[in-house]
């Protein structure tokens, strides 16, 4: 199945000049969905996976049935004042300001392998966060599994020398 055909362009967003490749058409189709779990998680079929940290909001969409699909838990990584119980935090630099991610504090076995998974990686910048915060938590990042990658802006480069597999490059 052709997934390119269910990822919408929109120009002009979220401001002038950017085109922002809109995921909702895949979301919306049960089997374009299905293909596109299937493509994220074969990669990491023999990976040895502990679990999955899922980055807010869109990466959830993911994360949740791959992990299913390969017998593991999800680790929800979210922004600040999100989660109920003891938290650890990373601060990070965005191009346009600062923020910070967040999971439970203890919920990571020591040396628990994990696989990072979001919808796009693009500068990398939340990504590689999630990578520290993980780290910082006990776990071991394996890699990183995307929907879409938008090749320009980076974010491999960002990432190196961790294992980053993508189903869509834009």
């Amino acid at each position: 199945m052709d997934l390119t055909r269910f990822i919408r362009p929109v120009p002009d967003f979220p401001k002038p000049g950017i085109l922002f490749q809109d995921i909702t058409p895949l979301l919306a189709d049960p089997r374009a969905l299905a293909v596109a779990v299937e493509r994220m998680g074969e990669p990491w079929r023999h990976a040895k996976l502990d679990a999955i940290a899922a980055v807010e909001a869109r990466g959830f969409l993911f994360a949740t049935p791959l992990a299913l699909a390969l017998g593991i838990g999800v680790i929800p990584v979210r922004k600040p004042g999100k989660l109920p119980a003891a938290t650890i935090s990373h601060a990070y630099k965005l191009e346009y300001g600062h923020d910070r991610l967040e999971m439970h504090a203890g919920v990571l076995a020591a040396g628990s392998r994990v696989l990072i998974v979001d919808d796009v990686l693009a500068t990398g910048g939340t990504a590689e966060a999630c990578m520290r915060l993980i780290e910082a938590g006990g776990g071991t990042v394996v890699g990183a599994a995307f929907l879409l990658e938008l090749e320009q802006l980076g974010g491999r480069e960002r990432l190196d020398p961790h294992r980053i597999e993508c189903v869509l490059t834009y």
